[in-house]
């Protein structure tokens, strides 16, 4: 398939044009240097044959050569004529008759100013006229046939030329963007010896192994970092999960402090979880294994988990599904993504309602809450970017969400979107957000 934004194809087209725009040159030269040969021969014959007319005939209206020349006196000239002719030859195209019926020709003429007399001196052109009586011209005609044919072959065999140079010299051109782009592709085996090359391609080389020596040591960093951290996290998170087992048997008759044991030991579960999360966003998608994970448990059970944070709110929350609709993906990053999102809605949903729908192809999280406004789309997935919120016990009126998008503060750090487009773009899924024409967001994970 031809790509005109291919690097090879715009060498290629750019010989080609500069064949055709020489080419055009030459018979531009060529077509404009005959012509004026062309005139000055015709101009000096009729100026000759004017001077023997007036010799031979004197003053005439009217001077008649065999063959084709024709002399007029000015005021006796064809009005036709007299509109057209300057001191330059020109050319114009007529019909004659002939023994074998009627021909198109060429009629030369240009205007003439002898003394105080004026003259409008025509040929008309005709090839056996012209073999037989100029032989000046005859010569210039079989001449300009010649170097009409030369230049035709000469047009046709440079643009040959150009397309098969241009063959062979894109590919030599694009050799060492193509072996760039394999020792890229082919993790940098070969892009040590490009670097060493003094040609752009080797400033390019070495660009691009430094910068990907920088990431190299970035992502060495962050997976040491993210290793680090997991490890020195999951000792002390083990200690109180222990101790929170611990706990909870000495305290089993006491029904107030039960509750507390087990929250602690179910935010320590839940930690380790996301540490085991984390862990996987540091590796390679490639690297990962996806096993048959069912989509419904997932959410239910992130629902019941953030239920905690509508205690105090008249909201309520369902999951539609037709059926069990089950992905290949880690079970930890889809709990993580899900939660994010559920508890976002919980969050930012005062009244009504949170949804969560699951299709064959979809995974929809709708609230009725606050919603997104406008001048935050743009900064929508970015880092630390949140609403901000101030303290007040008073609810929200409608008019007042139009306002100032603020009653109450809600924690956070402005990560959790954030957090799931990484997750999206590490599993090859999709996220989309929309704005509910009643209010609220619904966000939408396309996991097929």
């Amino acid at each position: 398939m031809f790509r005109i934004d291919s690097i090879v194809n715009k060498f290629r087209i750019s010989y080609f044009l500069f064949a055709v725009l020489l080419c055009a040159t030459f018979v531009s030269i060529f077509v404009y240097a005959e012509t004026r040969m062309e005139q000055d021969l015709i101009k000096a014959r009729l100026l000759q044959q004017l001077e023997l007319s007036q010799e031979k005939e004197g003053e005439l209206a009217v001077y008649v050569a065999d063959p084709g020349i024709k002399i007029y006196r000015y005021d006796t000239a064809p009005e036709d004529l007299k509109t057209m002719a300057d001191d330059k030859v020109q050319e114009t195209s007529v019909t004659v008759n002939t023994k074998t019926g009627t021909t198109r020709t060429n009629l030369h003429f240009f205007a003439y100013q002898q003394n105080k007399q004026k003259f409008i001196l025509t040929y008309l052109e005709d090839r056996e006229m012209v073999l037989a009586n100029y032989p000046v011209l005859a010569i210039f005609e079989h001449l300009e046939d010649i170097f009409a044919n030369a230049l035709r072959v000469a047009v046709i065999l440079s643009l040959l030329i150009a397309i098969i140079f241009s063959q062979l010299s894109s590919k030599q051109i694009t050799k060492p963007l193509l072996d760039l782009k394999q020792a890229v592709e082919n993790d940098h085996q070969n892009l040590t010896e490009l670097t060493h090359l003094p040609s752009e391609v080797g400033v390019l080389a070495r660009a691009i192994d430094q910068k990907n020596h920088k990431l190299e040591q970035y992502l060495k960093r962050e997976q040491l970092f993210t290793g680090d951290v997991s490890h020195e996290l999951r000792t002390p998170l083990t200690i109180i999960m222990g101790a929170s087992e611990v706990l909870a048997s000495q305290l089993a008759s006491d029904h107030y402090l039960s509750e507390f044991t087990e929250r602690i030991s179910t935010t320590a579960k839940e930690t380790s979880e996301i540490i085991s999360a984390l862990l996987l966003l540091s590796r390679a998608p490639e690297k990962l294994d996806a096993p048959q994970t069912s989509i419904n448990n997932i959410a239910v059970n992130e629902l019941e988990r953030l239920k905690y944070l509508l205690r105090y709110k008249t909201v309520t929350y369902t999951v539609v599904a037709e059926q069990e609709y089950s992905a290949n993906v880690r079970p930890e990053l889809l709990k993580m993504a899900l939660g994010n999102l559920i508890k976002n809605a919980f969050q930012y949903t005062d009244d009504g309602e949170v949804k969560v729908t699951i299709d064959a192809e979809k995974i929809t999280v709708t609230d009725t809450g606050l919603g997104i406004p406008e001048s935050m789309m743009p900064l929508l997935y970015e880092r630390f970017e949140r609403l901000d919120q101030q303290n007040d016990s008073t609810p929200l009126s409608t008019d007042l969400l139009a306002d100032d998008y603020a009653s109450y503060k809600v924690e956070g750090t402005g990560l959790g979107l954030s957090i799931v487009q990484r997750i999206m773009t590490h599993m090859g899924w999709q996220l989309t957000h929309q704005a509910n024409t009643t209010g609220g967001s619904t966000f939408s994970i396309y996991y097929k």
